[in-house]
């Protein structure tokens, strides 16, 4: 899956991580220049948007990758 997320700097991409983390069974890829972050994971993509979001950050689902 890939998702939009507003991130500006690494330590945005680090909450990002964290949340992940935090959530697991995911496998992501963060791409902070073009404000991307894809994720592979057997969770619903209602649970990933939730978790993405709470780092603060505005997120949004682009589509399957």
């Amino acid at each position: 899956h890939e998702f939009s997320v507003d991130m500006t700097c690494e330590g945005c991409s680090g909450a990002v991580t964290r949340v992940l983390n935090k959530l697991g069974g995911v496998q992501f890829d963060i791409d902070l220049p073009n404000k991307k972050v894809f994720i592979e994971s057997e969770h619903s993509v209602d649970l990933l948007l939730e978790t993405l979001k709470k780092t603060g950050k505005n997120a949004t689902y682009v589509g399957a990758k």
